[in-house]
């Protein structure tokens, strides 16, 4: 009798997925040891060779190994399907990732909107950067994700919600209202000392890809600071400290009230989008699958 088990599965699907025993076990939480281990039992009970193991670094799978694999996957799904059916009988959980600007700008009023409709839905939602948040959904701790940046499109869906405008947002001073009076564009001011969100926040990696369009080279840039936090961006600004590429979303109220201004990258606007995504292997809750029509349906009005 075939005597295999889901961890043999998960170790195997994991590593062929990630081309890496290091990484699988990082996606795992499991030693490398271990994930080897699990792939060579996999392979003594079918009797196959599984996976190519060499020099090199990259794992490759055999010709057995890609048959194999796809079984391997379809099992996982099935078993997580019937896992999230049982669950789903008994509360309509949501669990949600979401980077800084859809946390605070988009959540709370799609949240309000879905629970008027059903009102035993429960949340549960988890903050971080775009980058964090495709790593919790990666790892199972969140299912939805709202995030700034597409950043594996192999293995996520991806529905754009809206398109998030960037303006560079200095303090509101005598020079800083002079090139405004002047007309001038937020890209006159790149010159200026800069404050950046972190290397791994899709603000970030939006400015990163502006600036690859225009040819101008971050190297270049007078950096001053890297935050990863948009208040504290927004309060180092209005201190003087340098000037910073953000979200409109974030500082529209500091805008009105005078706090900050702000200048539009070029003119017409440049736009990154916020996107509704979840992993490809993923069967959707019936609960889920509510809040993703429903959330769509937002977006199209």
């Amino acid at each position: 009798m075939i005597d295999i088990n889901l961890k043999q599965l998960e170790a195997f699907v994991s590593t062929a997925d990630c081309a890496s025993f290091t990484r699988a076990a990082e996606e795992l939480f499991l030693t490398q040891s271990t994930v080897s281990s699990h792939i060579s039992a996999l392979e003594q009970q079918l009797n196959v060779r599984l996976i190519h193991r060499g020099a090199r670094r990259r794992v490759r799978l055999t010709a057995e190994g890609e048959r194999a694999y796809e079984m391997a996957k379809d099992i996982l799904i099935r078993c997580q399907a019937l896992q999230e059916f049982s669950a789903s009988g008994e509360k309509s959980q949501l669990t949600l990732g979401a980077s800084s600007v859809p946390a605070q700008y988009l959540l709370p009023e799609l949240m309000s909107g879905f629970l008027e409709r059903h009102g035993d839905s429960r949340y549960l939602l988890q903050r971080g950067d775009s980058e964090q948040i495709h790593q919790m959904l990666a790892r199972g701790e969140v299912r939805l994700g709202f995030v700034g940046a597409a950043l594996n499109r192999d293995a996520f869906y991806y529905h754009t919600l809206l398109g998030d405008r960037l303006v560079l947002i200095a303090a509101n001073n005598e020079r800083f209202r002079k090139f405004k009076e002047k007309g001038a564009s937020g890209r006159e001011l790149l010159s200026q000392p800069m404050i950046l969100r972190e290397e791994t926040s899709g603000t970030r990696k939006a400015v990163e890809s502006y600036l690859n369009r225009q040819d101008i080279s971050l190297k270049n840039l007078n950096i001053v600071a890297q935050i990863d936090n948009t208040e504290a961006i927004k309060s180092s600004v209005s201190r003087g400290i340098g000037v910073s590429v953000v979200s409109e979303l974030t500082v529209r109220e500091d805008v009105a009230s005078g706090k900050l201004l702000a200048f539009d990258l070029d003119a017409g606007g440049v736009y990154r989008n916020i996107y509704l995504t979840w992993r490809k292997d993923t069967v959707l809750t019936p609960a889920e699958k509510h809040f993703v029509d429903f959330v769509l349906e937002e977006r199209n009005r």
